[in-house]
């Protein structure tokens, strides 16, 4: 990341009367503890509109409009689509491709059972099943202790629990790891494997073989001997990893890999015929039904194949058919600011229908850049007469679209598509990025809080979630961007645990022109809301419209010290004050004056060392589109 945050561009919009530097505020902050104080009234923000005044709000527009607007908001009503962001454009791929999946188990399962029966009826006394004897009982001659032991190794890899654990483990890798969350592929590979169990269970209830007459290194499942489970689990498991790395890593070590992997399912089939557990035709039969089960699921689930769930055609034009026989919302132009390197082709392209869906379909998608992340854009949108933003990253991404929006009344939808997404989370936004454009676009606009901070080295700009020095801005140095696309938000606290070691730092905080506190801390938090990834919530209290900022002061000392932060972070805030690990305050203004360099960052962008932050709050700077459940 850079090391400094980017100044807005000229020509940017700001507030009259608002300058480079952080003005004074009029004196109301609140400590918890011995410190406590006057406290300034925590406002009833406009998040936190009640039932009864949203009900008193719906009953006077529906006696303004009369009758007549009313029926027609209803006919309006029926021709839309069912539920925002889901219509015909969005549906009907996915659809189709579930049902083509059920339609071709079926037949893979008739064509495993057909071939079972064959083998145990009609073609029993033909060749190869007449050779499968000898072939089995020459694997037997053949037995050593190295051998035995080492077949027990290879077939484990088959056993039902191994599959099963590791398919686990990599479809939570595949959903966690990754910076963009591989659902398609973590699907593929859960419901191959599990189709190849269904299957598997269908056939051996239809299939009734004996195993071979030989002696077995394995005891018996009550199963037929057709087919091999361990090597069709095998086969849907590997194979399918086989297919993942050479469909989605460019790295040159994938097809040496995909080969081991493809050899796995063959090296198991073999050690079940060395145990005497099955015959040829029994392994071969696994290998088809995995094989078969890759190919189904594959062809559904996975982009750039036939039977993919992806919208048709002409998803765009039923999208925008479905917007024509709604009623026509207020903008119909949108200028979308897109991070690349966290926003892939698809979710482009079903943001654009869902846009296309609520009557934006001439939306403008324009990139960041290493150079703008993101104000640059959105000044020029605001020059060009915007309505409407809707910006597409994460947490760095957003503030600086926020940055740049501040002040000028225009609203803001959220997409989440970064590792952090404070602000969505703390706004109980949905996650997924389709699911809040809709929400967003069919919501009302909300005036939310922003920071304002400088210090040396830097200059002023707006924040939305948190700025802090320490442990925190360390932890978010510490961590690569390699680190955060392989691992995700897990990154962050490996490199936490590495911080730790770090010295404290003693500092002054002054609020809201009052005395200064002397402390030493670990890491200090100005927050503008309370909760990060996992659930935690290192500001309990810190909302993003009580028209406050939140200061947190972190000295746990020793391990029972950090057990007693977790305590009063789980307790709501419950037993913090001075002395002790956690002590929090609320302010307009606040000043931190540190003795020595400590790391900052703002928003979760590192700023670089520095001895000094001022922070303010800015109540209502940014207006936000959010669904009518969150007044």
């Amino acid at each position: 990341m850079d090391a400094t945050i980017p100044t807005r561009e000229a020509g940017e919009t700001r507030e009259a009367g608002e300058t480079g530097e952080v003005g004074e505020a009029e004196p109301a902050h609140r400590t918890r503890g011995p410190l406590r104080t006057s406290r300034p009234p925590r406002t009833r923000g406009p998040l936190r509109t009640t039932e009864a005044e949203a009900a008193e709000a719906e009953a006077a527009e529906a006696d303004a409009t009369g009758p007549a607007q009313t029926a027609q908001t209803a006919g309006s009503a029926q021709s839309a689509p069912p539920r925002p962001g889901r219509s015909p454009a969005l549906s009907s791929g996915a659809a189709r491709a579930a049902a083509r999946v059920g339609a071709f188990a079926v037949c893979q399962a008739a064509l495993m059972v057909g071939a079972g029966l064959l083998l145990t009826g009609p073609a029993r006394g033909l060749w190869p099943v007449t050779a499968e004897v000898a072939a089995v009982e020459a694997l037997e001659d053949a037995r050593t202790g190295t051998l035995d032991a080492l077949s027990t190794v290879v077939s484990a890899l088959g056993d039902t629990t191994t599959v099963v654990g590791l398919t686990f483990l990599v479809c939570l890798a595949l959903v966690l790891a990754p910076r963009l969350p591989r659902w398609r592929e973590a699907v593929f590979l859960a419901t191959a494997v599990s189709l190849q169990a269904a299957v598997f269970v269908l056939i051996t209830a239809c299939v009734d073989r004996t195993r071979p007459d030989v002696e077995r290194l394995d005891a018996s499942p009550p199963t037929s001997s057709y087919t091999s489970g361990h090597t069709g689990a095998a086969t849907a498991l590997y194979a399918g990893l086989a297919v993942l790395v050479l469909s989605r890593v460019r790295a040159p070590w994938r097809k040496p890999v995909a080969a081991l992997l493809l050899l796995v399912p063959l090296l198991v089939g073999l050690a079940r015929l060395y145990r005497g557990m099955h015959h040829p035709t029994d392994v071969a039969g696994g290998l088809a039904n995995g094989a078969l089960s890759l190919f189904v699921v594959g062809r559904a689930v996975l982009d750039g194949h036939t039977w993919a769930a992806r919208p048709p055609a002409d998803a765009v034009d039923i999208a925008v058919d479905a917007a024509a026989r709604r009623s026509a919302p207020a903008r119909k132009h949108a200028t979308v600011i897109v991070n690349p390197t966290v926003t892939d082709t698809a979710t482009r392209e079903r943001l654009r229908l869902v846009l296309a869906q609520h009557g934006y379909g001439d939306s403008s998608f324009v990139e960041t850049t290493a150079q703008d992340p993101g104000g640059g854009r959105t000044a020029e949108a605001l020059r060009a007469g915007a309505e409407l933003v809707v910006v597409c990253g994460g947490d760095g991404t957003v503030r600086a679209v926020a940055d740049a929006l501040a002040g000028t009344g225009v609203p803001l939808v959220l997409v989440p598509c970064g590792t952090g997404n404070l602000l969505v989370r703390n706004l109980d936004l949905p996650l997924s990025p389709a699911e809040a454009l809709a929400a967003g676009l069919t919501g009302e606009p909300r005036a939310l809080d922003l920071g304002r901070i400088e210090g040396d080295g830097f200059p002023a700009v707006h924040f939305t979630a948190m700025a802090g020095a320490g442990l925190d801005a360390a932890m978010l140095e510490a961590t690569s961007d390699r680190a955060k696309s392989v691992l995700g938000w897990p990154a962050y606290v490996l490199a936490g645990v590495k911080g730790l070691r770090a010295p404290r730092m003693r500092l002054t905080v002054r609020l809201d022109g009052g005395p200064e506190l002397h402390r030493t801390a670990r890491m200090v938090l100005v927050a503008n809301v309370g909760a990060v990834q996992a659930g935690a919530a290192p500001v309990p209290a810190a909302r993003p419209d009580d028209g406050v900022l939140d200061l947190a002061v972190f000295d746990p000392r020793g391990a029972g010290g950090w057990l007693r932060a977790a305590g009063v972070l789980l307790g709501g805030g419950r037993g913090a004050g001075e002395g002790r690990a956690v002590e929090f305050h609320t302010f307009r203004r606040a000043e931190l004056s540190f003795t020595r360099p400590q790391p900052r960052e703002v928003d979760g962008d590192p700023v670089g060392p520095g001895l000094r932050l001022a922070a303010e709050v800015r109540p209502g700077a940014l207006t936000v589109m959010l669904p009518a459940r969150e007044r």
